[in-house]
């Protein structure tokens, strides 16, 4: 395994602290709400060891990167900018992504936008913006999972998910029962989320991209009677086109994002491989890291792109 480093980088005007392993060829991991870089440190130090330079920010509003004050700042076209800026930051003009949750949907406006940069996609339990606008507007289900958004949204967010010692957010990890978190990393999510405007600048995700955009996410809430969110809004798919050889991991077990975001798909991703996991949930990347890591390393050393 290869070690891993810390540090900060400049990158769209912001300061964003890295963890990073190994050189070569950029494999730059996002993660999701309410991560941090921790949550790919198992894959960094396996891609780090293989000859791979593997870095993981932590994204802007989260631990120890910046947090801009206020929404607007978090709106879908900055989340684009970052990880362009971060790559070349790093040196990378072309390279690997790896995204999991609100990193997916930051990285699927990525490569709508910038095909050209990207070697490989990977997307972890994260769904394309156009097939979650469609679950969101027509399966009952899927807008029932999503009700936790419209918490995020509101203004309580922030009290209700500090109390009791992050109980709430540190129980979404033990959905299904078994704790993926080692006391070590409950600790350490505990840490990140107590750092001045981060628990803030997470929730900020969900306040900020409220609107379908081509470069991340559709509305990013369900509709309810008083606001009909995403049914306001017809999209095209042809808009949402994603033009880069993708790898889909899915554990089917997710509560909150369900497996029809996946139906259709191919529509928009014309050179897609989907992975399912029945066995695991939103959190495959901690419930099993080995094949998460597998999986990523068969799709981009397979002579695609």
């Amino acid at each position: 395994m290869s070690e891993i480093a810390h540090g900060n980088v400049t990158a769209n005007g912001l300061r964003f602290h890295c963890a990073r392993a190994g050189d070569g060829k950029l494999m730059l991991f996002l993660h999701g709400f309410p991560e941090f870089w921790r949550a790919w440190r198992k894959p960094l130090e396996h891609f780090g060891a293989r000859g791979w330079l593997a870095v993981a920010p932590d994204l802007r509003g989260y631990n120890l990167s910046d947090k801009p004050e206020g929404v607007e700042p978090y709106r879908a076209k900055h989340l684009v900018a970052d990880i362009g800026a971060l790559a070349s930051a790093c040196g990378a003009e072309k390279f690997v992504l790896v995204a999991h949750d609100w990193g997916g949907a930051a990285a699927w406006g990525f490569a709508i936008a910038h095909p050209e940069r990207l070697s490989h996609l990977v997307i972890v339990n994260s769904p394309h913006p156009y097939t979650f606008w469609r679950e969101l507007v027509h399966n009952p289900a899927q807008r029932k999972a999503s009700e936790y958004m419209l918490l995020f949204r509101s203004p309580k967010a922030e009290r209700v998910l500090q109390q009791d010692g992050y109980a709430r957010l540190l129980g979404a990890f033990a959905e299904f029962g078994d704790d993926v978190m080692s006391e070590a990393d409950r600790a350490a999510y505990v840490e990140a989320w107590s750092q001045p405007g981060a628990l803030t600048g997470g929730l900020n995700y969900y306040r900020a991209n409220v609107t379908p955009d081509a470069l991340v996410g559709s509305p990013m809430y369900p509709p309810t009677e008083a606001d009909p969110g995403p049914a306001k809004f017809a999209l095209d798919p042809a808009d949402f086109t994603v033009r880069v050889p993708t790898l889909v991991i899915w554990g089917e077990r997710d509560r909150a994002l369900l497996t029809g975001c996946l139906d259709g798909l191919e529509q928009c991703v014309p050179q897609l491989e989907v992975v399912r996991v029945p066995q695991a949930s939103h959190w495959i990347v901690h419930e099993q890291p080995e094949r998460v890591a597998s999986e990523i390393e068969r799709f981009v050393s397979a002579g695609r792109g």
